[in-house]
């Protein structure tokens, strides 16, 4: 299993700690909200599961998906 971010973007009000954390998978676009561009990211190039605790209005959501072999 892996896990795969998404961003709730009603939550998310652009506190850019997402981005400071893991700038290889969240980026802050032109809407003032995080977005993820990287969703293979978590675990190889970042803490994911850090992240989204240090989100304050909890915006990131970690899915666990089945890892293709």
């Amino acid at each position: 299993m892996k896990l795969v971010p998404k961003i709730d973007l009603e939550k998310c009000i652009g506190d850019a700690v997402c981005e400071a954390m893991c700038p290889d998978v969240f980026e802050m676009a032109d809407d003032d909200k995080a977005h993820v561009i990287n969703p293979d990211g978590c675990g190889e190039l970042c803490d994911c599961e850090e992240a989204a605790e240090a989100c304050p209005t909890e915006a990131i959501i970690l899915e666990e998906v089945e890892e293709e072999e």
